[in-house]
């Protein structure tokens, strides 16, 4: 069965970004992103790759799912997928452009994704946001937290969900340039790998 992974900057104090979705105050230090593009060049944006210089195939992910609010930023910039390169699911009630990389997921996400994870491919990527991370928690087999040296205050939570706790064992830290640490989670009930 593939992995679900939420792999996402947040701050210090769990935010992945400000009460408007702004993320201007996480790092981007060219080394930072160098470092995180050679790791996974899948997630990096398309219409990035060029200007950044990420030429990479994907390593990990070939599939990606995101919220709504994530997915705008692409609509904003004229794009109707910002990963093309990768299975991308939308999750939204609204409806999307037409694109061959975009499925759009109204209904039952937790079945889609669930269905997604026992189909045969490369591990997935869930990008964002904190509402969808509060639905798919259950599913969630790693946590890959890039944690910026920021206090936001407030804003978008890592994940958002009533209170019931939910035990995760620590497999692996990393100090990356411009004071990111990567902090790697795996659920009690899985392995390291």
């Amino acid at each position: 069965m593939r992995d679900l992974v939420y792999y996402v900057a947040t701050s210090l104090d769990g935010f992945v970004a400000g009460p408007r979705g702004e993320v201007d105050d996480f790092a981007i230090d060219p080394r930072l992103l160098a470092e995180l593009f050679a790791r996974y060049p899948e997630t990096c944006p398309a219409h990035l790759r060029g200007p950044l210089g990420v030429t990479g195939e994907a390593r990990r992910f070939d599939a990606v799912v995101m919220g709504a609010r994530t997915h705008q930023p692409a609509l904003d910039a004229g794009l109707t997928s910002a990963y093309p390169h990768l299975d991308q699911h939308v999750v939204t009630h609204r409806e999307l452009p037409d694109d061959p990389s975009v499925t759009r997921v109204d209904g039952d996400v937790v079945a889609h994704v669930t269905a997604l994870r026992s189909a045969p491919g490369r591990d997935i990527w869930l990008c964002g946001g904190g509402d969808l991370a509060g639905q798919l928690v259950d599913l969630v087999d790693e946590l890959q937290l890039k944690v910026n040296p920021v206090l936001l205050g407030e804003g978008v939570p890592l994940v958002r969900l009533g209170y019931a706790g939910r035990a995760w064992r620590l497999a692996d830290v990393e100090r990356l340039p411009g004071d990111v640490v990567l902090l790697t989670y795996r659920r009690r009930d899985k392995g390291v790998g």
